[in-house]
């Protein structure tokens, strides 16, 4: 009997071992990420407007269809990057997301404060490199440190009620992603 029970625990112990391993592999070895899966629609540092999604299909997975989504695929390699996108009637929120999905920094329009949502993305050595003057250093300029050179930001705007959805498409399609002009140091 204890014979049975020692294979018995043995088999669970590697089954636990190698369900915990793929776990953690995964994510490491899909080939369509989210990134690569939006390379199609949203050339790097602009603004795609994703498609509503369907029952049938997705772009992204665990899409809301009540809210109008834009994505920005960004590359600081080339230098920083200046983002803003209005606020619309019902809610607007910004996600940002490195090249393996991970979710680093988000705000919405009540933490925002403003009819707009402006902020200027970089990495840590970009933002060492500034210059230390007044105007870059103004306390209403939101800088976001963005932990690789490339990801996503997803621009998110709530549509109430179904005839508000193009007022809502029309607000992530006007948000912007575009490079800073290059700072003297």
């Amino acid at each position: 009997m204890t014979r049975w029970l020692l294979w018995i625990l043995g088999g669970v112990l590697l089954g636990g071992i190698v369900h915990f391993v793929t776990v953690l592999a995964l994510p490491r070895t899909a080939t369509q990420d989210a990134y690569t899966r939006l390379s199609s629609l949203a050339p790097p540092n602009t603004v795609a407007v994703l498609p509503q999604p369907t029952p049938q299909a997705a772009v992204l997975p665990a899409m809301d269809p009540a809210f109008a989504v834009a994505v920005c695929r960004y590359d600081l390699s080339s230098g920083p990057l200046k983002l803003s996108i209005a606020v619309s009637q019902a809610y607007t929120a910004v996600s940002f997301y490195t090249l393996r999905g991970v979710a680093f920094y988000a705000i919405n329009d009540r933490a925002a404060g403003r009819r707009v949502i402006e902020l200027d993305l970089m990495t840590e050595e970009q933002r060492s490199a500034l210059p230390e003057d007044v105007e870059v250093t103004a306390a209403d300029r939101l800088i976001v440190e963005s932990p690789s050179e490339t990801g996503l930001i997803l621009f998110r705007a709530l549509a109430t009620e179904p005839s508000l959805l193009p007022a809502a498409q029309q607000t992530v399609a006007a948000g912007k992603c575009t490079e800073l002009p290059q700072q003297r140091s």
